[in-house]
């Protein structure tokens, strides 16, 4: 009797451990989402979304984009402001601050809790004139939490999702430059350039004026001058000074980048060989 006890007591220890492991191999490798996408004519990727279930709306998605973008409009209709939200006195080109989107849906593919920022990009407004309605970008706060390939023939993108939460990159921009206790500070991202830029008050036009052109730097080199309009830097929008800080910061130092600049009724496009900053 005490050999029976003991074949069953080993029986059913052993056969919940085999049924476990049964169940680990079975399991199911992460779901892969295909979504088609709109080529426009300025080359830029459209999608459309649903955002807090409204919708659809059209959204310009952009790997380049450190964050990601909806316009006041959505905002309001979605309602992702909080309740406790209040309109800042100055919202330059509507930009009405950071907002926690608390669902996006693109296609069967659902994300949650996506930091955006709440503003009418002047750039979007220019090519909604020509290609229809944008409502936004899809940026990095949201296409990092996949893994994600694109293929430009059938207009379709294959995303599967990741364990990796993306960080706010316009809220640690933000943070050091708060976090100087000095009058004026010299900020250098990841790139340095060598330049100083600014958008004065009302500008809307595209990109941002450059004001100073540091002797021997990599913007020098390159032939950038002062009264020049830096449109892009690299492919990524430089519409304000957060923007080219934020592009620049993408820009590996020792490869060249390319910047388009107005000068005067023509368009520039000049090589910045980007040096380290600190």
């Amino acid at each position: 009797m005490k050999r029976n006890l003991s074949i069953l007591f080993v029986a059913a220890f052993f056969i919940p451990a085999q049924l476990h492991a049964q169940g680990e191999a079975k399991k199911e490798p992460a779901k892969k989402i295909v979504v088609p996408f709109e080529l426009i004519k300025t080359q830029h990727m459209v999608v459309s979304i649903k955002v807090n279930g409204k919708g659809p709306y059209r959204l310009v998605f952009d790997t380049g984009a450190p964050d990601s973008l909806v316009s006041g409009k959505l905002a309001t209709e979605a309602q992702v402001f909080p309740k406790n939200f209040k309109k800042p006195l100055l919202a330059i080109f509507g930009n009405l601050g950071q907002v926690k989107i608390k669902e996006i849906e693109l296609g069967e593919l659902k994300a949650e809790n996506i930091s955006a920022t709440v503003m009418d990009h002047p750039t979007l407004k220019a090519i909604s004139s020509v290609t229809g309605p944008l409502d936004g970008i899809l940026g990095f706060t949201f296409y990092a939490r996949y893994k994600m390939s694109i293929d430009y023939e059938k207009k379709l993108m294959t995303f599967e999702p990741s364990e990796y939460v993306p960080s706010n990159m316009i809220e640690a921009i933000m943070e050091k430059m708060m976090a100087s206790k000095s009058e004026v500070r010299v900020l250098a991202p990841a790139g340095i350039l060598g330049l100083k830029v600014e958008k004065a008050k009302g500008d809307e036009a595209a990109g941002v004026t450059v004001k100073d052109v540091m002797p021997g730097t990599a913007a020098a080199s390159a032939g950038i001058k002062v009264g020049d309009r830096l449109l892009t830097l690299d492919g990524r929008w430089t519409d304000t000074v957060a923007d080219t800080y934020a592009a620049a910061g993408q820009v590996r130092p020792g490869t060249a980048a390319t910047a388009q600049v107005l000068r005067g009724s023509e368009k520039l496009k000049l090589k910045v060989m980007v040096r380290a900053g600190l």
